[in-house]
């Protein structure tokens, strides 16, 4: 197996490296093996292998993602004033596999006009088609073909459900007015707005379909891509090019989170093709260092320039994140509750081989925008003035998505008041067409120096995030309080309305029967809830777009005024999409392999 943590000496070069072993880096590599066994290909890749528990039992995947867990990379930004001063923390993949191994595991495509909208050649959802199909084996129902049946990722309801959950939420989704499908993914049904019992990256026997296990691996076993070599546990510093700025070596060194001693540098030549394939905000770092990048940043961090390109790190997008949790009449077997506070051991479960091993605790997918024109303009001038222009004639465009989790997802601290046996849902809220934008850049060429980091998470000049997330915690509330398991708010965890305000949870915190009215907010409710926001709002886990196509890259994903150098991740993207961006991640591994298999002329 070509899996090392120290390179051997004899491999001074190869044909192709892949800078980074992420989502979208394992696809790439597999695809060229395939097309090539006798292609050289070397994937470096910071972290280690990702053959861990927590990784993969779907159940743990929160494990993933916690302060001191080696599985993440935590990019921490400086204090940004408009969200109350607080410095966020953004996890992005830090092991073999990238996102694919530590995330939530949600199956959800962007929406045609995601594709489209973007108005890039050989980007259009037609054109983009067979390669989402071409990633999956997808075991939902599949009306109009536009699903895959033999790919390598499994596309199914895993081994849990937490049925009554799930039946009462679509419920009250259909009751409040938008349309329920068996699929919402396929690009056309429904406009693609709605709510759907959630399918997941998890095979049918319970497994997390990560790209590492599902496509790197396979691979490196056997004996058919001897030529295939994975570097784990190593940090990539820069590339290098000639006099006429052709990539021709990847500079390295270990990783010292896994190394004590002192590491020297070491080059790897490549022939052919380097992949930066890092993420969002590790991809825009290695550019950097390597002389690529806007000059005044290159000159701040004492770096020479060797192509001038301001658009790398600039235009950070995530996802800006609020969830909200609230009390349940659920049985203990329903929710995830037992696993997130400690009341039971995970070893027990996995000695038993518990059915809730393969469940993520997230069971229906929501895409929603508003059904009625007054939801619009009482959000301001402002925002009306923006839907007419982004949303109100694209009609499968949502203003955010909202997703119920059978799980307490806060600090279990917050609960002991409660009662130590107590149930939990919460609904996770995030904007998928945020206006804000962030950057992230080095500080200086050594791989330790902090980067220069802000999301930037509501700082679009007519606050519409502010106004987006308004009213998703409108809506939210308006769908937990007629669920019937419903039992009120946990109270510390949402906006500190005042008792004498008809919003407040003092009226709110009793199951309801029959016909009920819409809360009704004031605007002193409403400077609540941003405060509330700008206090809580965080990452989803979405970063993208800090390399993008017209600005960094061409549509082929070369680098611009360089030759031989790619980019495949999401940083590439020119446009942010309704969807969990894991897919979108998988895609871009799949259009890059195919990209570079032409090339090369391989045939696919």
């Amino acid at each position: 197996m070509g899996l090392y943590k120290e390179l051997p000496e004899s491999l001074t070069e190869v044909d192709i490296i892949i800078a980074g072993g992420g989502t979208a880096g394992c696809i790439v590599a597999a695809r060229l093996t395939d097309a090539d066994p006798n292609l050289s290909i070397l994937v470096i890749e910071r972290g280690s292998n990702n053959d861990l528990p927590t990784i993969a039992y779907p159940l743990f995947f929160m494990q993933n993602i916690v302060p001191g867990s080696k599985a993440s990379i935590f990019y921490q930004t400086a204090p940004e004033e408009q969200l109350d001063g607080r410095e966020i923390i953004v996890p992005a993949g830090g092991v073999l596999g990238g996102g694919s191994s530590i995330n939530l595991m949600m199956y959800t495509r962007a929406q045609r006009s995601d594709f489209d909208g973007w108005g890039v050649p050989g980007w259009s959802a037609d054109e983009m088609l067979p390669y989402l199909k071409k990633l999956e084996t997808y075991h939902g129902v599949d009306h109009n073909g536009t699903h895959g049946h033999d790919g390598p990722i499994n596309v199914s309801t895993g081994t849990f459900t937490s049925t009554r959950f799930q039946n009462e939420f679509l419920s009250v989704v259909e009751e409040t007015g938008w349309p329920t499908s068996d699929d919402l993914q396929n690009l056309d049904s429904s406009n693609g707005i709605g709510a759907q019992p959630a399918l997941r990256y998890v095979s049918p026997d319970g497994a997390r379909q990560d790209t590492a296990n599902r496509y790197l691996h396979p691979r490196l076993q056997s004996s058919t891509n001897p030529n295939l070599h994975v570097l784990l546990e190593t940090s990539v510093i820069r590339v290098l090019f000639d006099d006429n700025k052709r990539v021709r070596a990847v500079e390295f060194t270990r990783n010292p989170l896994y190394h004590d001693t002192h590491s020297p540098t070491q080059t790897v030549k490549a022939r052919k093709t380097i992949v930066i394939s890092s993420g969002a905000l590790g991809t825009p770092p290695i550019l950097e260092r390597s002389g690529i990048g806007s000059p005044e940043v290159l000159s701040r961090a004492k770096v020479e320039v060797v192509v001038p390109l301001p658009g790398v790190g600039a235009e950070y997008e995530d996802h800006q994140l609020c969830v909200y949790p609230y009390h349940s009449s659920l049985s203990p077997s329903e929710t995830a509750d037992s696993v997130a506070l400690g009341r039971v051991d995970p070893a027990t479960l996995i000695q038993n081989n518990d059915p809730t091993l393969g469940w993520n605790t997230m069971d229906v997918t929501c895409k929603l925008r508003p059904l009625a024109d007054k939801d619009i303009t009482d959000l301001g001038p402002a925002f009306e003035a923006a839907w007419n222009n982004d949303f109100a004639n694209t009609p499968d465009k949502p203003l955010g998505m909202i997703a119920p989790v059978a799980v307490f997802p806060n600090n279990p601290d917050l609960v002991s008041a409660f009662g130590p046996d107590k149930q939990y849902f919460s609904i996770s809220c995030f904007t998928v067409h945020p206006y804000s934008r962030g950057h992230i850049h080095i500080t200086s060429p050594e791989l330790t120096s902090p980067p220069d980091f802000k999301t930037g998470f509501l700082t679009d000049k007519n606050n519409l995030d502010i106004k987006m997330h308004i009213w998703l915690y409108k809506t939210q509330r308006e769908i937990a309080r007629r669920l019937p398991l419903y039992r009120g708010e946990v109270t510390p965890c949402h906006p500190p309305f005042p008792p004498s305000s008809k919003a407040s949870a003092v009226h709110l915190n009793q199951p309801l029967n029959g016909k009920v009215n819409n809360i009704s907010y004031t605007p002193q409710d409403d400077a609540i809830i941003e405060q509330h926001i700008r206090q809580n709002v965080s990452t989803t886990w979405h970063s993208l777009g800090t390399c993008k196509i017209g600005s960094v890259v061409d549509e082929n994903l070369n680098v611009y005024g360089t030759t031989g150098l790619k980019i495949a991740d999401l940083s590439v993207l020119p446009g942010n999409v309704a969807a969990n961006t894991n897919n979108m991640a998988m895609a871009v591994g799949e259009k890059a392999a195919g990209v570079i298999i032409g090339e090369l002329g391989l045939g696919i």
